[in-house]
C-alpha cells in the first residue's frame, strides 16, 4: 500500500469557484424539480462487506426548521466539546452537530481511550478543564464498590496500567464524565448537542456564513442553523470546502514551507494513516475466532500483520533483563483486571497498532462512494489483524494464534466491534495567517527549553512530531520542544466568522503530527470557543482580534483565568495561586523563565536585578500606574511568584479578570 502526500494551494478567488466542485465531490448536491438532494457518507454506518450501503441520499423538499443560536460548532470531538463548554460559559447560545451518536471524538467514538499526552499533563502540561476531565474519569474507578485501598487512594490511577499512556479507561466512562463536565461547566446556560447530524450546506453572504443546513443521518430530518459564528471541529475539516476557504491537504512542498523534511513536490494524497481501533478480552481456555474477513489473504501476504511496529519502543529492557519489544498486550490496555478483583473478570485491551493502520486510502475530497470504499478497507484491515491475532500470531508459549481473544462489541458500541468513527490523524488545514512549520517546534531547530515563542499564544502542547505513513524525506518524525498554539493559526481571512477548532488549524503535514493529540486538540478547542465568545460579545471578527494587541491580551487574560496555560513551565501547575499572574506576565514578555529551563522557580526569592529588569520592561505608563496604586519597585523579601502577583495586580487590578 503506497502513501503519498502534498498540498492544495488555491487563491480566495479560485476557492470561491471551486466550492461547487467540492460540494459535488465530497457531498454531492443536486436540485431536481425544486427538490434539493444531498449525497453523503454515513461514516458510522459503513459496513466492511457492503460499503455502498452507507452512501445516503437525502431530499430537501420543503423549508427546514430554523434554529437560531449565537455559535454553531460542527463536530463534537475533543476540540468541539471543549469549544462548546467555553462558549456556553460565556452565556451564549451554542449548538453542536455531531455525526456519530457519541461525543468525545478521539477518546470515545474513535476508540483511543488510552490518551496520548505529555509527561507534565498532570500539573502544567494541559488546561485545567482537561485535567478535571481526567480526574473525574479516575474518580469513577477509584470509587467503584469493593475496590482496594491501593486503587481508592491512588490519585494518579491508571485503570489499564498500559505503558503508552498515563490514563486508559473504557470509552463509556469518558462519555459519562464529558456529560457531567458539560453540566458542571455550563449549568443552565444553553448548550444543544444534535447527535447524528451532519452539516451539508452553508449559505454565505458578504464574506460571512449566514446559516448551515444539517441533516439527521438516521431520520433524514433537516434543520437550518443560523448563528453569528461557526466553528469547524469536524475530523476532516468538512466546513472548509463548503465555505470556500483555501486549505492544504497532505504534504506541502519544501518551496512553500521551507521545511527540511518536506518533499520537493506537493503530494496532496499523502495524508496520515487512519485506524479503526477495537477492544478485545483475554479469556483463557476459550475460543472466539471471528469469521475470516474480506481481503485477509491479500493483507497477510503483503506482510501487513505483525507484532513489530513502533520502533521507538524497541529494545526496551524487560524485567528479565533482556532487550526486546515491550509487551503488545499491555500497550493500550484499558482495564487491568488484577487492579479490580471481583469487578472485572478479564483484561480489556484496545488495539491501535501499526498493523491496523490504513495507509494510502486518503478520505479527504473523495466522492461519497469512494470514501465509503476506503473506510471499508480500513475496517477489513482491523478485522484482518484481529483474525491474524486469533489464528496465526506467534504465541509466547509456542504455536500460533490466540483464539481466546474475544472481540468486545459492547465497549465501542458497534455491531462489528470497531470504533464508530476511524481514528483520524490528519485533516484539511486552513491557509492561516500564521502557519506553524517544522523549524518552529522541532527539537533539532529549537535549542532552548521551549519551541518558538509566539506572543499571541492561546495554548500549549507537547508531543513528538509523530508521522504515521510514508515519509518522503526520512526523519520527518522527530522530537519536538514544548510548543505554543498561536492565535494566528486559528485565523483565516476568507470567511470572517469561521474558526477552525480541531486538527484543521494552520499547521503543515509535518507539524500536524504534534498538534493532533488529545490534550492539544482540547486546548485548540478551548481557544476557539473562547475566541468565538469574545467575537460574539464584542461584535468583532477573529482577524480583527489578531490585528489588535489589546484585544489579543484580553483574550489571553480570559483563557488564563479559565486555567489554560499559554506559556510553558514545568513548575507552575494550573491550580497554583499565582498561576494567572505568572502566565499573563510571561506571555506578554514582561516576566519569563530562563530560556534554557522550563522552570519559573515561583518560590525562590526574586533578585534585585531580576526585579529591576521586569520593571524596566513595563514602560513609563505602566510604572506610573504601579506607583499610583501604592506599589513599589522594591522587591526585597518577595518570592518570584509574589512579585509577579504584585506587578500583575498593579497593571490589571484586582477586579474581574475575565472579559466575560
Amino acid at each position: 500500500m503506497r502513501f503519498t502526500y502534498g498540498t492544495i494551494r488555491i487563491s480566495a478567488t479560485v476557492a470561491a469557484l471551486l466550492v461547487i466542485f467540492f460540494q459535488q465531490a465530497v457531498l454531492a448536491q443536486r436540485t431536481v424539480s425544486g427538490i434539493q438532494k444531498f449525497e453523503v457518507t454515513d461514516v458510522q454506518g459503513v459496513c466492511n462487506d457492503n460499503p455502498t450501503a452507507a452512501v445516503r441520499t437525502f431530499e430537501l423538499a420543503s423549508k427546514p426548521k430554523v434554529v437560531r443560536c449565537d455559535i454553531v460548532i460542527a463536530g463534537g470531538g475533543m476540540g468541539g466539546t471543549a469549544a462548546a463548554i467555553r462558549a456556553a460559559q460565556a452565556g451564549l447560545r451554542v449548538c453542536v452537530t455531531e455525526e456519530t451518536d457519541w461525543i468525545g471524538g478521539q477518546l470515545s467514538a474513535q476508540g483511543v481511550s488510552a490518551l496520548d499526552e505529555n509527561y507534565m499533563v498532570e500539573t502544567s502540561g494541559a488546561t485545567r478543564l482537561y485535567q478535571n476531565l481526567r480526574k473525574q474519569i479516575r474518580e469513577h474507578y477509584r470509587t467503584l464498590p469493593g475496590v482496594g485501598t491501593d486503587v481508592s487512594s491512588d490519585e494518579r490511577l491508571n485503570p489499564g496500567d498500559c505503558w503508552v499512556s498515563w490514563l486508559s479507561f473504557e470509552p463509556s466512562v469518558a462519555i459519562q464524565k464529558l456529560d457531567t463536565l458539560i453540566d458542571q461547566a455550563t449549568g443552565d446556560r444553553p448548550l444543544t448537542i444534535l447527535r447524528r447530524y451532519k452539516i451539508v450546506r452553508l449559505k454565505l453572504a458578504h464574506g460571512r456564513i449566514r446559516s448551515a443546513l444539517a441533516v439527521n443521518l438516521d431520520t433524514g430530518k433537516f434543520v437550518e442553523l443560523r448563528a453569528k459564528l461557526f466553528l469547524d471541529a469536524t475530523e476532516l475539516g468538512d466546513l472548509l470546502p463548503l465555505a470556500g476557504v483555501p486549505y492544504a491537504t497532505g504534504a506541502e512542498p519544501q518551496s512553500e514551507t521551507g521545511e527540511v523534511h518536506a518533499p520537493e513536490n506537493p503530494n496532496p494524497e499523502n495524508v496520515q494513516d487512519f485506524t479503526y481501533p477495537f477492544v478485545v478480552e483475554l479469556r483463557e481456555g476459550e475460543k472466539h475466532v471471528i469469521p475470516k474477513p474480506p481481503m485477509y489473504d491479500q493483507f497477510r501476504d503483503a506482510g501487513k500483520f505483525s507484532f513489530l511496529g513502533y520502533k521507538m519502543f524497541s529494545n526496551a529492557p524487560t524485567p528479565s533483563g533482556q532487550s526486546e519489544y515491550l509487551p503488545f498486550w499491555t500497550y493500550r490496555r484499558l482495564i487491568a483486571r488484577d487492579k479490580f478483583p471481583g469487578l472485572f473478570a478479564h483484561d480489556l485491551a484496545m488495539i491501535n497498532w501499526e498493523a491496523n493502520d490504513t495507509r494510502g486510502e486518503n478520505l479527504i475530497d473523495q466522492p461519497p462512494a469512494k470514501q465509503a470504499e476506503r473506510l471499508a478497507v480500513g475496517k477489513n484491515i482491523s478485522l484482518g489483524f484481529l483474525y491474524w491475532l486469533q489464528t496465526e500470531a506467534p504465541r509466547d508459549d509456542g504455536g500460533e494464534g490466540y483464539p481466546e481473544l474475544m472481540l468486545r462489541t459492547d465497549v465501542l458500541g458497534t455491531r462489528d466491534g470497531l470504533s464508530k468513527y476511524p481514528y483520524i490523524r490528519e485533516s484539511r488545514r486552513i491557509k492561516a495567517e500564521e502557519t506553524i512549520v517544522e523549524k518552529d517546534i522541532a527539537a533539532a531547530t529549537t535549542p532552548g527549553a521551549r519551541a518558538r515563542i509566539f506572543n499571541d499564544s492561546v495554548g500549549i502542547g507537547l508531543y513528538p512530531i509523530d508521522i504515521h505513513g510514508k515519509q518522503d524525506v526520512p526523519g520527518a518524525g522527530q522530537s519536538s520542544s514544548p510548543f505554543q498554539i498561536p492565535l494566528g493559526a486559528l485565523v483565516q481571512p476568507t470567511v470572517r466568522n469561521l474558526i477552525p477548532s480541531c486538527k484543521n488549524i494552520g499547521t503543515t503535514h509535518i507539524t500536524n503530527g504534534a498538534y493532533r493529540l488529545h490534550p492539544v486538540e482540547w486546548a485548540i478547542g478551548e481557544a476557539a470557543g473562547t475566541l468565538a465568545a469574545f467575537c460574539a460579545k464584542h461584535h468583532t471578527t477573529p482577524e480583527k482580534v489578531l490585528r489588535n494587541q489589546a484585544e489579543v491580551r484580553a483574550l489571553q487574560k480570559t483563557l488564563i483565568a479559565f486555567g489554560a496555560p499559554l506559556y510553558w513551565y514545568d513548575d507552575l501547575p494550573t491550580d497554583h495561586p499565582n498561576f494567572a499572574a505568572i502566565q499573563f506576565l510571561s506571555v506578554c514578555g514582561i516576566m519569563r523563565g530562563s530560556a534554557d529551563s522550563l522552570s519559573f522557580d515561583p518560590e525562590a526569592e526574586i533578585s534585585t536585578d531580576d526585579a529591576a529588569e521586569v520593571v524596566a520592561r513595563l514602560g513609563k505608563q505602566s510604572k506610573r500606574r504601579m506607583l499610583e496604586g501604592g506599589s513599589t519597585t522594591d522587591a526585597s523579601g518577595l518570592t518570584r511568584a509574589q512579585f509577579a502577583q504584585e506587578v500583575y495586580d498593579s497593571l490589571i487590578g484586582k477586579t474581574k479578570v475575565a472579559v466575560f
